[in-house]
């Protein structure tokens, strides 16, 4: 058997037109049999890597969803816990609505019985000066007394939220309960020796006329109602008509 040593190739056009031939030597088919493997190679892992990463594109795309779903219902679930808190909140106020003692013992607290109305002579005889921090958190002083002045205030005024406990400053009777243009919701106690002390820009008032209430007794909650900008609470003390300094009798807690 004769070995191969070069290979011609014929090239005859169309029509009988002239003819061409090519001669390959067998080191030239070589060359251009290598090159065509390591072309169809290349062109095979160009492929495959093309193949890979489009799929790991597809991935990332469908690892960026699920990055989004997870980041949707963290947020649902922030926002149910927030409701939670809320509605836990909610249910400890209620509890201590139905429960008063309890409250009255973890804090010092009265709030209104249930039934309202006034009380047994007791309460009466307990009547005290006005001596106590009429609210059940501190908030800050932000207005004080001012007298003689075109811009005279009676009181002070007591920045706390909206829905803060209204307090008793002492033991008294429900002397007045309304709506005023500027104190808005306003409750006035009146308490021994000549003394009363009212309490505006209520949001909610607990307490009725010829109530008999407490030292530290809630009787409303704080609001921004009358002539206010924020809620807070305005605080008086007056005796026999004259106002007094709340801060000389009520120490801020």
């Amino acid at each position: 058997m004769r070995r191969l040593r070069s290979l011609t190739v014929l090239l005859v056009p169309d029509g009988g037109e002239r003819t061409h031939t090519l001669h390959f030597s067998l080191t030239w088919l070589r060359v251009i049999f290598g090159a065509a493997l390591v072309t169809a190679l290349l062109l095979a892992g160009m492929a495959a890597s093309w193949g890979l990463l489009a799929s790991r594109a597809h991935q990332a795309g469908e690892l960026e969803a699920e990055v989004a779903a997870l980041r949707a219902e963290n947020a649902q679930i922030a926002g149910l816990a927030e409701q939670f808190a809320e509605i836990e909140a909610r249910y400890e106020g209620l509890r201590a609505l139905v429960s008063p003692d309890s409250l009255q013992e973890r804090t010092g607290v009265w709030l209104p019985s249930a039934s309202g109305g006034a009380r047994t002579s007791r309460v009466v005889e307990d009547q005290s000066l006005p001596g106590s921090w009429p609210l059940s958190e501190g908030g800050f002083v932000t207005q004080r007394l001012l007298e003689g002045s075109p811009e005279e205030h009676p009181g002070i005024d007591i920045a706390v939220p909206s829905g803060t406990y209204i307090r008793a400053a002492g033991a008294g009777t429900v002397l007045q309960v309304g709506e005023d243009p500027v104190y808005g919701y306003f409750v006035v106690l009146d308490h021994a020796e000549g003394y009363r002390s009212l309490y505006g820009h209520a949001s909610l008032l607990l307490a009725e006329e010829g109530m008999e209430v407490r030292q530290g007794e809630v009787i409303g909650l704080t609001g921004s109602s009358g002539r206010s900008s924020a809620p807070h609470l305005h605080f008086e003390i007056l005796r026999d008509g004259e106002p007094l300094d709340p801060l000389t009798m009520v120490t801020p807690p």
